[in-house]
C-alpha cells in the first residue's frame, strides 16, 4: 500500500507517523513543497527573536527520523491530480502513484490589495524565506509596521517587539484579535500593548505604500501618513486547493471532509489548515487554522486510510491561547454565546484581567480569559465532556473565577457515582 502525503506540515508528519505505526510495511511518500526539512510556521516567531536557529524551527529535530520511519520526503509541488489514474502530478513534469492520498497542503499568507504591497519591503510572516528577510530589516530601532492583529499578528508582534523596533501595529477592526476576543476583552490588550510602547491603531486601514527615497510611506484611511523601514503583513490566509481544480474534489474555504476526513473522492482525504473538518461544538464544517487541529485531522485520517473507516471524527474544540507581549489571553469553544443561554463575567482593567463564560442550561459552552492561566485546563475540560454542573452552574454565574472548584466538585461526584 502506498500513501502519498503532500504537504510537509504538522498534519502531514502526524499522518505520517501514524500511518508507519499502523501499518509498518506501508509505503509513505511525503511531498515538501519548500527546500527545508519539515517545519512548523509557529516557530518562526522564536527564530524572529533569536531564541531557537532554523533548525528549532523543524518539526523533528533528528535528521534522521524519516529516514529511520521509512517514510520519504521528497522535495516537490504538485501541479495537479487525477483520480481517475490515482496519480500526482509534480511541476516539471514528473508523477507519482498512490494507493490512498492525503492532501495537507495547509494555508498561504495574503496580501490584500492595496497599491504598493508588492514593494521590495514589504512582506508576509509565513516561511522561512520570510523570516530571514524580515531578520536583516528588523533592526534595532528600526521603523516596523504590522498590518493586523489578529491570533497570527500577535504572535508576529511578540517577535518583533523583542528585537526592539520602532512598532507600529495597524487593525482594521475596532479591537485586536476580534476572532477570539470581544471587544472588551480585545481592547484591554490593545491598552496593554500601548503601555509597553507599542503604537496600535484600531479601526484603521492601509490605503496605500509608498517608497519614499530609502523608506516606505504608509497611509491609512484616517488620513495619517506613518514613515517605516519595513512593513509585515499578517491580514490572513487561504488554503491551497488551487491545484485540485478539475480534480472533481468539492472544495468551499477548504476541502470538505466527512468525519472520516475523506475528501468528495474515494481514497483521498485531507487534514489541517486546507480541510474544512467538523466543529465540536456546533456539528458544523470548516477551517479551524491551528496546529493542535491540525495535527488532530492528520491522525484521524491516517486511521482512516490504514484501517478503514472505523473510527468517526467528534471534532476539534475551538481554541486558542496566544501570548501578547506577555499577556496569555484564551478562548475556547463558543466564546461568543449560543441563542438563549447565559453568560458570566468579570472584568479588572487595571490589572489586566478578565474571564468570561458561556452557558447553555447548565453546559459550559465557551469560554475567555485574560491574565488568568490557571483555568485554561479546566475551560477546555469543561467544554469537551459537556458535563453538566448543576448546583455549581449559579455559583459561576456568581463568581466565573470558581471554575476549578466546579471542575473538580463534578470530577469527584463522577468519582463516586462510578464507586457506587
Amino acid at each position: 500500500m502506498h500513501h502519498v502525503i503532500i504537504g510537509a506540515g504538522p498534519a502531514a508528519v502526524a499522518a505520517a507517523e501514524q500511518l508507519k505505526k499502523l501499518d509498518p510495511a506501508c509505503d509513505v511518500t511525503m511531498l515538501a513543497a519548500e527546500a527545508a526539512p519539515p517545519y512548523s510556521r509557529m516557530a518562526i516567531p522564536y527564530l524572529l527573536v533569536g531564541n531557537i536557529d532554523q533548525q528549532g524551527t523543524y518539526l523533528r529535530k533528528n535528521e534522521n527520523h524519516f529516514d529511520n520511519l521509512g517514510v520519504t520526503v521528497r522535495h516537490a509541488r504538485a501541479s495537479s491530480v487525477t483520480p481517475a489514474s490515482k496519480t500526482v502530478n509534480l511541476i516539471g513534469g514528473a508523477e507519482i502513484n498512490y494507493d490512498k492520498l492525503l492532501v495537507a497542503t495547509g494555508a498561504t499568507a495574503v496580501k490584500p490589495p492595496i497599491p504598493g504591497i508588492d514593494l521590495p519591503s514589504v512582506h508576509n510572516c509565513w516561511s522561512l524565506a520570510d523570516a530571514h528577510k524580515i531578520i536583516a530589516q528588523a533592526t534595532p530601532g528600526s521603523d516596523v509596521i504590522l498590518m493586523g492583529a489578529g491570533f497570527i499578528g500577535c504572535i508576529i508582534l511578540e517577535a518583533l517587539a523583542a528585537r526592539k523596533v520602532n512598532l507600529t501595529v495597524i487593525e482594521m477592526e475596532n479591537r485586536m484579535v476580534s476572532r477570539m476576543t470581544n471587544e472588551t476583552m480585545g481592547t484591554m490588550i490593545k491598552d496593554w500593548c500601548v503601555a509597553k510602547g507599542i503604537n496600535v491603531l484600531t479601526s484603521t486601514k492601509v490605503d496605500e505604500i509608498a517608497q519614499n527615497g530609502d523608506a516606505l510611506s504608509v497611509k491609512t484611511n484616517t488620513g495619517s501618513e506613518i514613515k517605516a523601514d519595513l512593513v509585515i503583513t499578517a491580514t490572513g490566509v487561504r488554503s491551497n486547493t488551487a491545484f485540485l481544480e478539475g480534480s472533481g474534489i468539492n472544495v468551499d474555504m477548504g476541502i470538505v471532509v466527512d468525519d472520516f476526513m475523506q475528501t468528495s473522492v474515494a481514497d483521498i482525504y485531507a487534514a489541517g489548515d486546507v480541510a474544512q473538518g467538523k466543529d465540536f461544538s456546533t456539528g458544523d464544517y470548516y477551517v479551524q487554522a491551528i496546529q493542535p487541529t491540525a495535527v488532530e485531522h492528520g491522525k484521524v485520517a491516517a486511521h482512516s486510510m490504514a484501517r478503514g473507516h472505523t473510527t468517526p471524527h467528534v471534532g476539534n474544540v475551538n481554541m486558542n491561547v496566544l501570548d501578547t507581549v506577555g499577556l496569555i489571553s484564551t478562548s475556547f469553544g463558543m466564546w461568543m454565546g449560543v441563542e438563549g443561554g447565559e453568560e458570566s463575567e468579570r472584568v479588572d482593567k487595571e490589572n489586566f484581567k478578565y474571564i468570561n463564560l458561556q452557558f447553555k442550561d447548565d453546559v459550559l459552552v465557551g469560554a475567555s480569559s485574560l491574565g488568568m492561566t490557571q483555568h485554561v485546563g479546566v475551560m477546555r475540560g469543561l467544554i469537551q465532556t459537556e458535563a453538566h454542573l448543576g448546583k455549581w452552574k449559579q455559583k459561576l454565574m456568581d463568581d466565573p473565577t470558581r471554575l476549578s472548584e466546579a471542575y473538580l466538585a463534578g470530577a469527584q461526584s463522577q468519582h463516586q457515582y462510578m464507586e457506587a
